[in-house]
Parts: structure tokens; C-alpha cells; sequence
């Protein structure tokens, strides 16, 4: 075990010219999720909320993903973050929009985020985003979120979704892009669920 203890160390010194724990001077890299399939511009959504509408909720997520720093998993239990990398926002208020836009460029449906006023609607999709950042070991991006979906009934249903882009080397031009499309594959598989469902 103190071998196992003494690696993880050794690790997070090698690699502590990559990542940090913030500080300093702002960074020279703010991460964003946009969307790979947007709704074009003059395009309407029309709907009843009561029976037409989707909510999207913004996801739950433990402290590591509570903050703008990009998470870097070093092991199962070390965590640092990604030096000179902020995201623009929470990411699960970025992946929620992202994925109300994705559920959106499907059409047929009212597609509502949880900061607008609305009452009442027909389903909501909420849950927990698990993981949105880079593993050290594996030198990949991943994005795990395990959905929940509620209809008008109270019928609920939930799935856990995963993408994973490997050969992503500790660099924030690298692990950017790499978010960006892993988030986008859940959103798609996310968006194909409630279509299905």
C-alpha cells in the first residue's frame, strides 16, 4: 500500500507542470460546450407546457464538477485540475444547455431550461452529470451523466450515458475540443432516449 501511496505522489509531481489547483493569474483558456447540432436561426418551438414541453434541468454533480476548473482524474482517488483552463461557466449549467439544444434540433417539441418560469410541463430531464473532465492515466476526456426522466404520469426512467475520446494528450487546446465532443455524443445519445421514450 505505501508503494501504491508513494506512485500516486510521484505522478502528481510529474505531472504538476500540466495541471494545478488553481490560483495565480486567470488562465489564458476558457473552455465552452457548443452544440453539434444547433436549431438554425428563425426557427420556431411551439407547445402546450402541460403536454408538449420538456424541461431541462440542470444535472446535479459532487464538488470536483461544482467549480469552472477542469477536473484531472491522477488516480481513483487523486484529483488535481487542469492548469491555464477555465471553463466559462458551471459545466452542468453548460451541459444542460447543450443538451436543450441538441433535444431542441430534433424538432416537435417545447424544449424549456429550468431558469424559465414555467409551471407545469409534460416531462422533465434531469440527473447527474458523474464526470466531465480528463483522466490522467488513460490520457482520455470523459462524460458521464446518468439521466432521469419524469413524465405527467410520475412514470420515471433513467440511463446512465458515456463518452470517452482517448489519445488526448494534457494540454488545454487538446482537452477543449475533446469536451466538446464527448459532451456532445451524450447529449446525442441523451436526446435519442427521450425521443424513443
Amino acid at each position: 500500500m505505501p508503494a501504491r501511496g508513494a506512485f500516486v505522489a510521484m505522478l502528481a509531481l510529474a505531472l504538476s507542470g500540466c495541471f494545478g489547483l488553481g490560483g495565480g493569474k486567470p488562465p489564458p483558456v476558457l473552455f465552452n460546450l457548443s452544440a453539434a447540432a444547433a436549431v438554425p436561426a428563425g426557427a420556431v418551438s411551439m407547445g402546450k407546457p402541460g403536454s408538449d414541453a420538456v424541461m431541462v434541468m440542470e444535472p446535479e454533480t459532487d464538488r470536483r464538477l461544482a467549480v469552472q476548473r477542469v477536473p484531472v482524474q491522477l488516480s481513483a482517488s487523486g484529483v488535481a485540475y487542469l492548469q491555464n483552463a477555465l471553463w466559462v461557466e458551471r459545466p452542468a449549467r453548460l451541459f444542460r444547455s447543450l443538451l436543450a439544444e441538441t433535444l431542441r434540433a430534433q424538432g416537435g417539441r417545447l424544449v424549456l431550461e429550468d431558469d424559465q418560469a414555467v409551471p407545469l410541463v409534460a416531462q422533465r430531464l434531469s440527473g447527474r452529470l458523474l464526470d466531465m473532465g480528463y483522466d490522467a492515466q488513460r490520457q482520455a476526456v470523459v462524460v458521464r451523466f446518468d439521466a432521469l426522466r419524469s413524465d405527467a404520469s410520475g412514470v420515471l426512467a433513467s440511463k446512465r450515458f458515456e463518452a470517452v475520446v482517448p489519445g488526448v494528450s494534457a494540454k488545454p487546446e487538446s482537452v477543449g475540443p475533446a469536451l466538446n465532443k464527448a459532451a456532445n455524443e451524450v447529449a446525442a445519445q441523451v436526446a435519442d432516449w427521450m425521443k424513443a421514450g
